[in-house]
């Protein structure tokens, strides 16, 4: 990972790349691909934080934020969180730091929201990115989200 790494709003000059971005074939039912997370970020509007991660020119990953939304709105509408929603570090460029620097940059974000607490979810089991999310802090609140666990990061 060079100095050169950032994020990157999507738009008409990146949006082919970020299309093209594909992880590890095993990770494939881990993470829904860039184009349903497109589309879904479309749909939720201003819910919705897209971004291109790129190392210069190069993408390198997708990430998606959720912020401020009623996690339960039956349970408790104030219940407000912000968090990950999509990461996708494409399959040439895992292990070199971007999946971090994707997530502080998220965390980054929801601090200058305002936020304290940073969630994201993620698929249980051995194929699954348990490991990565607790290295950076992440702990299991002990509630599930379609079959993920969900996990915080206290940003105070």
């Amino acid at each position: 990972m060079s100095a050169n790494v950032r994020v990157e709003k999507i738009g008409p000059g990146n949006i082919d790349a970020a299309l093209a971005l594909r992880v590890l074939p095993e990770q494939e039912k881990n993470v829904a691909p860039v184009v349903k997370s497109l589309a879904e970020a479309y749909a939720w509007g201003e819910t919705a934080w897209p971004r291109l991660l790129l190392d210069g020119d190069e993408a390198v990953g997708f990430l998606m934020l959720f912020v401020d939304i009623a996690w339960n709105p039956d349970a408790d509408p104030e219940d407000r969180r912000s968090g990950l929603w999509r990461l996708n570090i494409a399959a040439g460029h895992q292990g070199k730091g971007y999946g971090r620097y994707a997530v502080e940059a998220g965390c980054a974000e929801v601090r200058r929201r305002g936020g304290d607490r940073f969630f994201t979810t993620w698929e249980p089991g051995p194929t699954g990115p348990g490991e990565f999310y607790r290295r950076l802090g992440f702990t299991p609140t002990g509630e599930t989200s379609g079959g993920q666990i969900v996990g915080v990061r206290e940003l105070g």
